[in-house]
């Protein structure tokens, strides 16, 4: 196993940080990559990876043929499923659009996994979700495997619904899976339409930093970096038919965050007044709940990892990235970001 590993979603946020960590393990003999390349996946965030050994495939997880081919003409042996439609924001303007990549896509997968794999035990399908299907927390507890589903928006329902597919084909057709349910994560290539990009980039242009409601929103924040590694742990050493909760011991209010980044930004590149005189509280988003956290004693306990950084080291370094990558930032303005709001209903209605 991990001989050969096919990652979807490779060029994306995620997928992209993947790669770079899987084209320096020598160990693994091919890894292939396939993204449909939409607005979140780019080429140039695979900048230095790609070669013999490390490729990358343009196509849609939806596309029954392609995978197939994928499969038996690479002899993929591992899969690490992280091609998803992703931002809440944009699930609640076009939900459909979310069922159709997260649920159908990831039932093509996992069809063609099975036609192909014949029903082999050398095999493994690891699907990347998120915390964001248990709903929301009180005040107070965390989330665990055994945390029931309870999800609040169109994205995270649709994460739950591929979460429900692969249990089902392994209880069903015993294909080796694991899962893992991760926090908000942070890091460079991160599209600017999540939150910590967003608040760097606009607050580099002096522009309103958005923030929702009140700010009291908790996260819990989680490293890209340290994510991989926890992948790459229960890939090697995940039971088959397992869940993982993979977290960052980072709480942290919506503003306490931006109030961080701009206090940092203040110290990179200082600007007359504060950072923080940009922040602006705008229309909540509907559904918006209220506190994610992540007991990850599991993966502590039976794999051995927890997060590498702090919340305030993971920072510093992903400002500093954004701040040397203007470049990047600027590629994707011209490839069609707005930049600006996104999950109002725009009928009014809630």
């Amino acid at each position: 196993m991990l001989n050969r590993i096919l990652v979807t979603g490779a060029a994306g946020f995620i997928g992209s940080n993947l790669m770079h960590f899987l084209s320096r393990c020598r160990e693994v003999e091919r890894i292939v990559g396939l993204d449909a390349m939409t607005y979140a996946g780019h080429r140039d965030n695979l900048s230095g990876t790609l070669d013999d050994r490390c490729g990358l495939i343009e196509g849609d997880i939806g596309d029954a043929r392609l995978v197939e081919a994928i499969l038996c003409e690479e002899k993929i042996d591992t899969i690490i499923h992280l091609a998803a439609e992703s931002h809440v924001d944009r699930s609640i303007e076009d939900p459909l659009c979310f069922v159709r990549t997260n649920v159908l896509g990831t039932a093509v997968l996992l069809h063609q996994a099975r036609q192909v794999w014949k029903g082999r035990s050398d095999v493994r399908f690891h699907h990347v979700s998120t915390d964001e299907v248990f709903g929301s927390l009180g005040g107070e507890g965390l989330f665990s495997e055994c945390t029931p589903y309870d999800p609040s928006s169109p994205y995270s329902a649709s994460k739950a619904g591929s979460d429900h597919l692969v249990r089902a084909w392994h209880r069903t057709y015993a294909i080796p899976v694991t899962i893992s349910n991760c926090s908000n994560n942070y890091g460079p290539f991160q599209h600017p339409e999540k939150l910590i990009p967003h608040m760097i980039v606009s607050a580099l242009a002096g522009k309103p930093l958005p923030v929702y409601g009140n700010g009291s929103n908790i996260r819990d924040w989680l490293h890209v970096e340290d994510h991989c590694v926890a992948l790459w742990r229960i890939l090697v050493a995940g039971v088959p038919g397992e869940t993982y909760c993979i977290g960052g011991n980072a709480e942290r209010s919506n503003l306490s965050v931006v109030q961080d980044i701009c206090d940092a930004l203040q110290e990179r590149r200082p600007r007359a007044g504060s950072y923080r005189d940009l922040i602006s509280f705008v229309t909540d988003r509907p559904g918006h709940d209220h506190r994610y956290a992540i007991d990850a004693t599991r993966m502590q306990r039976e794999l051995g990892w927890t997060p590498a950084r702090t919340f305030a080291e993971g920072l510093g370094q992903t400002i500093d990235w954004y701040l040397a990558h203007s470049d990047w930032i600027d590629s994707r303005r011209a490839q069609g970001w707005p930049g600006g709001r996104q999950g109002l209903l725009r009928d009014g209605s809630r």
